[in-house]
């Protein structure tokens, strides 16, 4: 189970759009800074800033390439995140199944117990 202060790390990182997007590039393999940077209406060195927060939440590393810096997605603090919202799921899950017994139950007619 990974550490509660990876997990903040892990979601404050997922909480901004941008990151996101980043993310989402990475998926698709490495790329520069000036490649990530393309599709936003941002400097440079605003983009970096979002890299070293992805970078300290060890959600992607930075590689050396000559002179060229390829940033590639780590999956490990994702699948923590993942696995941590499936236990919440599956205990919620539980919850609505009981709610859901309860309720067919409480619909049922109450036998012999008729008021006159």
């Amino acid at each position: 189970m990974p550490s509660t202060n990876q997990l903040d790390a892990t979601f404050m990182a997922l909480a901004d759009p941008t990151r996101r997007a980043i993310l989402a590039r990475l998926v698709e393999g490495e790329a520069s800074v000036n490649e990530l940077a393309e599709p936003f209406e941002m400097s440079q060195p605003a983009v970096s800033k979002h890299l070293k927060v992805l970078e300290r939440a060890g959600l992607i590393t930075r590689g050396r390439d000559a002179q060229r810096r390829p940033c590639k997605i780590e999956m490990e603090p994702l699948v923590a995140a993942t696995d941590w919202i499936e236990k919440y799921r599956q205990i919620w899950e539980a919850n609505f199944g009981r709610l859901d017994a309860l309720l067919e139950e409480l619909k049922r007619p109450q036998g012999g117990k008729d008021a006159k």
